[in-house]
């Protein structure tokens, strides 16, 4: 990565880690497609690398509030959902992987803008899960199929139970592409040089998280995020 490029995924990386520590997830819906654009090589594989550190670092900060009944559910269908998001990157080519990773984060964005009210129960959560695998496998945007089921709990909650989901989460989809030769030394570095801008924006929602209302944000990530994935949707397709 030249330095201007890490400038710029930095500065996008450091947003996307306020927000997710905000409001418990966003670090990818905000961070996929703009990183996508940029250089596709940072999806999904350097996604993945800094989307477990925020997890680890969100979990430590917040680990008596884990719901982890909840999270063994989610994990219980993210497994075969890892399976297929490995089929996803293989079967690919580039210009209808950026044509994936835009329609997942739209169809997040639009589940996030819903009126609809579902709740955490075992159904509910394996179903999620194996949505959360497939997409967070294959374009590393697999947080909102959970965090809908968990946006009524309290925020201690909600963050600490997606940390601790996105942690065995992520993790099990990095092994996978890794053990199907779909990551590269490169891509895993690339991540790891990202992780000190993460760090940044980790640090920074810790003062503001009992002080910033999480819903002031919600508009214009979401805006961001689905603009961002028409661009790639665009560009994928024209070239």
């Amino acid at each position: 990565m030249s330095w201007g490029l890490l400038a710029v995924a930095g500065v996008v990386v450091a947003c996307g880690g306020l927000l997710q520590g905000l409001i418990g997830f966003g670090l990818a819906l905000i961070a996929v497609p703009l990183l996508a654009l940029l250089d596709p090589a940072l999806v999904p594989a350097p996604v993945l690398v800094i989307a477990c550190a925020h997890a680890i670092m969100s979990l430590a900060r917040e680990f008596g509030h884990v719901d982890w009944r909840g999270v063994g559910w989610a994990m219980l269908g993210r497994l075969p959902g890892t399976v297929v998001g490995i089929w996803i990157v293989d079967s690919l080519d580039p210009r209808s992987f950026g044509i994936v990773v835009g329609a997942a984060v739209l169809a997040c964005v639009l589940l996030s803008i819903t009126s609809w009210r579902p709740q955490p129960t075992p159904p509910s959560l394996v179903t999620a899960g194996v949505a959360s695998g497939s997409f967070g496998t294959a374009t590393s945007v697999g947080g909102p199929m959970v965090a809908l089921l968990y946006q009524n709990q309290a925020g201690p909650q909600v963050r600490a139970t997606l940390a601790a989901f996105f942690v065995l989460g992520s993790g099990a989809s990095l092994i996978g592409l890794g053990v199907t030769g779909n990551v590269t030394a490169h891509q895993l570095w690339s991540g790891v040089l990202l992780i000190p801008f993460l760090i940044a924006g980790f640090l920074l929602s810790g003062p503001l998280r009992k002080k910033f209302d999480a819903k002031g944000v919600r508009t214009p990530t979401l805006v961001v995020a689905g603009a961002s994935a028409v661009v790639l949707i665009v560009r994928s397709l024209l070239s």
